[in-house]
């Protein structure tokens, strides 16, 4: 895999990113600490189940945040394409972390169906109609910064989760309200444990891809090489692949079979271009052969007959 210091983010703001997890982590910690005081004195566990998520997403928050400043460090001789992959692994962290909060949030909710106990439903709806609306807040903060981080997405799911969980706990202290049925409170909760495992699922496959350096989710490797291969001059493409370095920073290693020497340079450019544009590619790597030999143009060629085989000049188009 070829090692290149030039690779940046695609017109990525590190700093709004930034902005905008340190006022979401600031938001979701002081809705923490309020849900975890209603949850106690209302007895309620889908408060507590939410106060849970919410402290799982402050971790989250403050992670990505770290993630988000540790990878904007400039590469080094050690580290030659950067530390992006640093965010990479915070929302693969988020992702296992908030799979084990659902599944015990899941656990509490049965021993709780089996004695539902009594909570005070009101002084918890009107706590859950707080959390509403800072989760809102949260959610618009980071939902414009989302888009082109993996990492920024995963507090966003965090907090989608949080927003989803206060509209659970909100109809769940309707129904307590209305009906006396205590039910409703364990029930809420593993709709908000469901909820936060399956973007977690989410979160953490999408992760892992790129950690395994799999192809990106939006790109086809068949379709990229029938783009190139259309490309005029070029005869064949093989040893094709593509990863991300990290959210929305396309890698391509290709080997190009063109028809003559003369056309590496232009084709080079017109491959690059196109690869760019319709493919999000950052950096691609292609080294080009002549078709029908085994012999690339940059590398050294076979030695035939006591003397180098004769061939194209070995700089770089």
């Amino acid at each position: 895999m070829a090692m290149h210091q030039h690779v940046t983010p695609q017109q990525r703001s590190a700093s709004g990113e930034r902005w905008a997890l340190a006022l979401a982590a600031g938001l979701t910690a002081a809705v923490l600490v309020v849900e975890v005081v209603a949850g106690i004195l209302t007895n309620s566990l889908a408060l507590l189940a939410d106060a849970g998520h919410m402290l799982s997403d402050a971790v989250a928050l403050a992670l990505a945040l770290f993630a988000s400043w540790f990878a904007a460090r400039p590469a080094t001789p050690e580290k030659t394409y950067g530390f992006y992959r640093v965010e990479i692994l915070a929302a693969l962290l988020n992702g296992a972390g908030l799979l084990v909060l659902g599944a015990g949030i899941i656990y509490g909710a049965w021993l709780r169906f089996l004695a539902p106990p009594p909570v005070l439903a009101l002084p918890m709806l009107i706590v859950a109609v707080l959390g509403l609306a800072i989760n809102v807040a949260s959610a618009v903060i980071l939902s414009r910064a989302a888009h082109g981080s993996l990492n920024v997405r995963g507090a966003f799911l965090h907090v989608l989760g949080d927003l989803a969980g206060s509209v659970g706990v909100i109809l769940a202290a309707l129904v307590m309200l209305t009906t006396r049925w205590f039910g409703a409170d364990p029930l809420v909760s593993v709709a908000i444990a469901l909820l936060i495992m399956f973007s977690a699922w989410r979160l953490a496959r999408e992760s892992l891809n790129i950690l395994l350096e799999g192809t990106p989710a939006k790109l086809n490797v068949k379709t990229i090489r029938d783009a190139m291969t259309s490309t005029p001059g070029v005869t064949d493409v093989h040893d094709l692949h593509v990863w991300a370095l990290t959210s929305g920073v396309h890698l391509l290693t290709a080997h190009v079979a063109i028809q003559e020497w003369q056309q590496a340079a232009h084709i080079s450019r017109e491959l690059r271009c196109m690869l760019k544009e319709r493919y999000a590619v950052e950096h691609s790597t292609l080294e080009f052969e002549l078709a029908g030999s085994e012999c690339p143009v940059y590398p050294i060629c076979p030695v035939e007959n006591g003397r180098a085989a004769s061939g194209p000049s070995r700089r770089e188009p």
